[in-house]
């Protein structure tokens, strides 16, 4: 097989089915440790237990194999050596994560049989090699305690199902599946659609739907009220000058937000094609963060937006709705011309998608900007008009026999639906589910649903390509996948990897089958499969959509997905209920997000109760001030509230428990009210705060040519003073007590692109991954007590009704002149040999000074023993890095396991260790590559020309302490003066 991946020896990055045809490979054996799983499934002593699996986990997760019945995956085994495989050596699967039913290409690295960390396929087109924050938390759900290990039955414990499966099969054959619906999230899979395909060909009276609560429908039937046909829209944000985001989020989280991270960044790059943002939206997202014009308005406006948008181009006759465009924009869009796109997000009605669908094809952005294609997605009903359908048809006696298939639609439906009242009356019911969720509750049968890192399958990124799923480790035995499910409903016993193989060997021409398929194994995509692009024109009889009606009275209500747990599917992962939302900064909980000015009118304050009230519902949540917010507006995330979960429960507010099937995203005529209670939230953008210093720095694009001019200390000064901070010290070589140090080796250093970071989180889940982090809960987070070694703090700047967004990553400085390893008592914080500055932790005696010493707050210190606890279960471990115990300080190590493993390879091949070799964890995640790592002693080295723009810039540089992890001041593009005005 051909080397992909030259940050990895190529005997460590195969697929498992290589590995299987490898003579000796051993195969798992069934019940390998069954007393010590039996001993250690109860007594989990306190909340961070049910935070990770127990170390009992590590011998049985990855031990357990397929049922007796059913024939083995070929997962390798670690009892014995391995042919070909060096051990101590990870091993890396490629394979593919779901994510609203597109796939996301990844590299999973595995320890003796235990995967440990994710990383982005670069050969998959909706990865690129980085990743998001969802992918990197994946190893944590994988090893849940609360996974279920058994078929359940409703009031009955656990029992076997096989058998009645196969009598299902046997009865649903003979009425051809009378009564029969079967409900799944989203689904892209080729095989599992033509699985689901033969099954109802099989029972041509069963009927299958589809339902995601976040789902994009809207943006399909935009595509067919314009075009007439339902098509998949993307974007090319590499190639547009001139961007219009009309309530969208494509730099916000979902299945695009690595490729349109990465496309965005890639065209603001070069300051000659430097593209220009524009956003309207009621809540600040992380678009709107990164907006060169950005405009609070109501969700209640966007229809009219649009329209004027479209009137001014000439598109659609103009409309008497009293909008006025701001100055500019249309001369950017006729400037800009293919150039230009415009984009309407998932809350925008058809309507509104259909005017930005002929507007991209008046400007000729369509085949440019804008690509269009068939439907990525399968074609069966979804949406809240299907799921209202079922309900009805479970009201009228329709329904006899409803299978779900990894949804949970019992919590997440419009609560006027009631969907689990309505579920539990269906007389048969059989859920597949990685949990006991709300829907599994109510369903009379529940099988354990494999995850995805067990699993094999096959997904369709968002343009098409299939990227295959292959297992890292084995399923524990009685769970299953999908497809397997859907196999055995139609009376087939054959395991996944047979049904994916099977669906595949048809794909490939004959006899090339075998060597085809390792190869896509290897890879992870399977070549050829992007979809081709559709030329599309508006339809004949296109019709201008009418006007949508203005809003009563009442507050106006937006529903929208939570940054860190998405629609809830993630709310059992501690990892990220811990991780601070990107603008909010809150943890383990959501909030009702309401603008300064509107709060005050109301008499709330952050962390005050409140009562709001829709239609006949009401909900009592906390409210939380978000400057940028729309006034008048109030926005409830998704995600939380479940009844369900060992981590998940009573966490948060239900804003589903309000949500109607009628107004799905945007409704009107809400009161709110103060509850007179208060709400502890936990949030963690004032912990260790450096406000009022000269921090985070930007330039306008106008001067960034004098500034390139000025060169060097000189143009790091010239950033500081467009921030209007003095910067009289910055570059200087002061007097200092602190000894030099000379290198005859390297001397690793970093720089931060703050241009290119757009607040994705990503690196900070990727860092606690990596270097073993632990989670430690809500309240010790309300005391401070955080322990990422990496956080990206968020400023706000002028006016709290529509300021501008500030992301800046923080992680050690690794200080030349360090101010916290003078104060160490025993020499536990030292400077080393190439400039880092490391932590030797059986030193550690947990005085805290270096702490207390250092300015830019970034030590984190182990009151409890987390990892004992189960903040940081065991078996997640990366084993290259130490467990830290309590009382240790630790932080950022610039990833130093990733710096021996390099040092080592290059002597084993004598030579020095090659620029770009060393990828720190925050690096290989990031979509939009804002972090650049390396010697900077070597004048050729991408850090070292890093450094050497005028950008550049040192955090609190007036201390003197010559931080060697350094920024790049963020070029924006402000309003000219008269535009402004």
């Amino acid at each position: 097989m051909t080397e992909r991946d030259e940050d990895r020896p190529e005997a460590t990055w195969r697929s498992l089915e290589a590995l299987d045809g490898d003579a000796g490979a051993l195969r798992w054996r069934d019940g390998e440790f069954p007393d010590l799983a039996r001993a250690t499934a109860t007594g989990r002593r306190s909340l961070l237990k049910l935070m990770g699996a127990s170390v009992a986990l590590a011998g049985t997760a990855g031990c357990e194999r397929l049922p007796a019945e059913a024939p083995a995956d070929p997962i390798v085994s670690r009892a014995g050596a391995t042919p070909g495989h060096v051990p101590g050596e990870p091993l890396f699967f490629a394979t593919s994560l779901p994510l609203e039913g597109y796939g996301r290409g990844v590299l999973v690295e595995s320890h003796e049989g235990r995967p440990t960390k994710i990383e982005g396929n670069p050969l998959h087109p909706a990865s690129l090699g980085a990743t998001d924050a969802f992918a990197q938390a994946a190893i944590l759900s994988l090893y849940a305690p609360d996974r279920l290990r058994a078929a359940l039955r409703r009031g009955g414990g656990r029992r076997r199902l096989d058998g009645t499966l196969a009598q299902l099969a046997a009865e649903f054959a003979a009425d051809g599946g009378a009564g029969l619906r079967l409900l799944t999230g989203p689904v892209s899979s080729p095989s599992l659609t033509a699985g689901i395909a033969s099954l109802l060909d099989r029972l041509p009276e069963a009927r299958w739907l589809q339902w995601s609560p976040v789902g994009d429908g809207n943006r399909l039937d935009g595509a067919a009220l314009a075009f007439g046909e339902r098509l998949e829209t993307r974007l090319d944000l590499a190639r547009a000058s001139v961007i219009v985001a009309i309530d969208d989020d494509p730099l916000g989280p979902g299945p695009n937000q690595v490729a349109n991270g990465a496309g965005f960044i890639a065209g603001r790059r070069d300051p000659a094609r430097f593209s220009r943002l524009w956003v309207f939206e009621a809540c600040p997202s992380l678009t709107g963060a990164r907006a060169d014009r950005r405009f609070p308005v109501s969700p209640r406006a966007v229809p009219a937006i649009a329209r004027a948008v479209a009137a001014a181009l000439g598109v659609v006759p103009p409309a008497d709705d009293g909008v006025e465009l701001p100055p500019g924009l249309v001369e950017d869009l006729r400037r800009a011309g293919p150039a230009a796109v415009v984009t309407a997000g998932r809350r925008a009605p058809p309507e509104v998608h259909a005017l930005v669908h002929a507007v991209n094809l008046a400007l000729g952005a369509v085949g440019t900007t804008v690509h269009h294609t068939r439907p990525v997605l399968a074609g069966a009903p979804s949406g809240v008009a299907a799921l209202a359908a079922l309900a009805a048809e479970i009201d009228a006696g329709a329904v006899s026999r409803l299978v779900v298939i990894d949804a949970n639609p019992a919590y997440d439906a419009p609560a006027d639906l009631d969907l689990a009242r309505r579920i539990r009356r269906v007389p048969f019911s059989l859920c597949l589910a990685s949990r006991l969720d709300e829907t599994a509750a109510e369903c009379l049968w529940t099988l354990p649903l494999a995850h995805p890192l067990e699993s094999w399958g096959d997904l369709r990124a968002p343009n098409g390509t299939v990227g295959l799923m292959q297992p890292a480790l084995a399923p524990p035995a009685g769970t299953m996948t999908a497809l397997e499910l859907v196999a055995r409903l139609a009376g087939s016993e054959a395991p996944a990897r047979e049904l994916v193989r099977g669906y595949w060997e048809q794909a490939f021409p004959p006899g090339e089958f075998e060597a085809a398929w390792l190869r896509t194994l290897h890879d992870g995509v399977v070549e050829g499969t992007a979809f081709e692009e559709i030329p599309v024109r508006l339809a004949p009889g296109w019709e201008v959509p009418p006007p949508v009606p203005a809003q009563g009275e009442g507050l106006t209500v937006l529903f929208a997905p939570d940054p860190s747990v998405w629609d809830g599917q993630f709310a059992d992962n501690a990892w990220l209920q811990e991780l601070p939302k990107p603008l909010t900064k809150l943890v383990w909980d959501n909030a009702i997000l309401i603008a300064p000015a509107t709060a005050a009118r109301l008499g709330l304050a952050n962390g005050d109760g409140a009562v709001l009230e829709l239609h006949g519902r009401a909900l009592e949540a906390p409210v939380w001030l978000l400057p940028g917010h729309a006034p008048d507006c109030v926005t409830l995330p998704l995600g939380y509230g479940h009844r369900r979960g060992d981590v998940a429960r009573g966490l948060g507010f239900d804003a589903y428990s309000v949500r109607r099937s009628e107004a799905p995203w945007v409704d009107g005529g809400a009161v709110l009210q103060p509850s007179g209670r208060r709400h502890l939230l936990a949030t963690t953008q004032d912990h260790g705060t450096m406000v009022g210093r000269d921090l985070v720095r930007s330039v306008p694009l106008a001067r960034l040519a004098a500034m390139a001019a000025l060169g060097g200390e000189a143009g790091g000064e010239a950033a500081g003073e467009e921030a209007g901070e003095e910067t009289e010290v910055a570059g200087e070589d002061l007097p200092s007590i602190y000894p030099e140090y000379d290198y005859s080796g390297p001397a690793w250093g970093m720089a931060v692109d703050l241009n290119a970071c757009i607040g994705c989180n990503a690196c900070v889940i990727a860092c606690q991954v990596e270097n073993n982090v632990p989670a430690v809960g809500k309240e010790e987070v309300a005391r401070g007590r955080e322990m990422h070694w990496l956080r990206i703090d968020r400023y706000w700047e002028g006016d709290p009704a529509d300021p501008r967004i500030h992301f800046q990553p923080v992680l050690c400085m690794h200080c030349e002149k360090a101010p916290c390893e003078v104060v160490c008592p025993v020499n536990a914080t030292v400077h080393d040999s190439e400039g880092l500055n490391v932590m030797v932790y059986n030193r550690c005696i947990g005085t805290r000074y270096c702490s207390n010493n250092c300015p830019y707050k970034v030590r984190r210190f182990n009151w409890f023993d987390y990892a004992d606890e189960g903040g940081r279960p065991e078996v997640t471990a990366n084993p290259d890095v130490t467990l830290r115990e309590r009382g240790v300080m630790e932080k950022c190590t610039y990833c130093v396991q990733r710096i021996q493993k390099a040092r080592i390879q290059a002597k084993l091949e004598d030579r020095p260790i090659a620029d770009g070799e060393v990828v720190t964890a925050c690096q290989q995640a990031c979509p939009t590559r804002a972090f650049t790592f390396g010697d900077i002693t070597d004048p050729a080295s991408a850090v070292s020309r890093a450094k050497a723009s005028p950008l550049n810039y040192g955090l609190l540089e007036e201390l003197n302490t010559r931080p060697r992890t350094t920024y790049l001041a963020r070029i924006d593009d402000p309003p000219a003066p008269e535009e402004a005005s």
